[in-house]
């Protein structure tokens, strides 16, 4: 039900798994795991799988860090977004790509769960989107030593929070890998 107007089209987002974000990350290959799955359904029913891409200072474009992991293939056709900031729609073409496609509801997976991902639910939530965080395809680093939660608490109150999300004309959900639902929006 996105409050978005002839958008009834879901796309899934592959956030940041990228060698430097998601190496030595709890749950890592699971996630991983997740992820293929959900992009290889994606793809059996022409769902548009759309990937971001993050640089910055500790990921310049090109080096190993910034490379996807090896585990995921970027199929031919797909977009990929490239970006700065958390919110992947902040300063990108990912509005763009998801107009273009007809998409009004966003399945969301990757990395980080307490930086890009929520910062990626939030800003496609405030501009419209249905939004779909799949509980077990997203993790984080460990970040303790600083005073954060341990990663499985991490996980665990996103998933939570998100779930409990509301607004006028749009719905959040959080579901399980196995659950995804990837048929257009009524």
């Amino acid at each position: 039900m996105t409050s978005l107007p002839n958008r009834p089209n879901t796309a899934v987002l592959v956030i940041d798994v990228q060698n430097g974000v998601v190496d030595g990350s709890p749950h890592r290959d699971e996630v991983i795991a997740n992820i293929n799955g959900i992009v290889e359904r994606a793809r059996s029913v022409d769902v548009p799988v759309i990937w971001v891409q993050h640089q910055s200072d500790e990921l310049p474009e090109g080096s190993p860090q910034w490379q996807y992991v090896e585990e995921l293939k970027m199929g031919d056709g797909e977009p990929v977004i490239h970006k700065r900031y958390g919110d992947s729609f902040e300063a990108t073409t990912l509005e763009s790509e998801l107009a273009e496609r007809g998409v009004g509801r966003v399945i969301v997976t990757g990395a980080q769960t307490d930086a890009c991902i929520r910062a990626t639910l939030h800003g496609a939530f405030t501009r419209g989107y249905d939004t779909t965080l799949v509980s077990d395809a997203h993790t984080t680093e460990d970040l303790t030593q600083y005073g954060a939660p341990p990663v499985d608490a991490v996980i665990a109150h996103t998933n939570l929070y998100w779930s409990f999300q509301d607004a006028p004309d749009r719905t959040a959900a959080v579901v399980a890998a196995a659950e995804v639902d990837l048929a257009p929006t009524s």
